[in-house]
């Protein structure tokens, strides 16, 4: 599974409770995204979250 390579977002487990209140195992996945970026002063493509795109953490290469 693709982890944000900026804050290290990754999979969170939980428990899906239904109605009836039975309980299953689920998970939520973040928003990642394969984006072409500067890092380290040369472009490369990286897999970073929206949140991160969005608070300008990263620096898209065009």
């Amino acid at each position: 599974m693709a982890k944000c390579e900026f804050c290290d977002k990754g999979v969170t487990f939980g428990i899906k409770v239904s109605h009836s209140h039975r309980r299953s195992n689920r998970m939520w996945k973040p928003n990642v995204k394969r984006v072409k970026a500067i890092v380290d002063g040369s472009p490369r493509h990286v897999y970073v979250c929206t949140r991160c795109m969005r608070s300008g953490k990263v620096t898209r290469a065009v």
